[in-house]
């Protein structure tokens, strides 16, 4: 299934976001991994997902 990350790249642009297995709940945000992953441990105590929430959105079209 797809999900809608919008508001999270409004909020957290050029974050580092951990996120609950649903992959929408943010556990913590950081700078650096680290810093993340210590908010998330605060909150709870499942193992988050982690990315990186880009600064800016560019399409990219590959070819071979």
């Amino acid at each position: 299934m797809r999900k809608d990350w919008s508001k999270l790249y409004k909020k957290y642009k050029g974050m580092w976001v951990a996120l609950a297995s649903d992959e929408m709940t943010v556990l913590g945000v950081g700078k650096t991994v680290k810093e993340a992953i210590s908010k998330s441990t605060k909150k709870s105590k499942e193992t988050p997902i982690l990315t990186r929430i880009p600064e800016n959105l560019v399409s990219y079209v590959g070819s071979l």
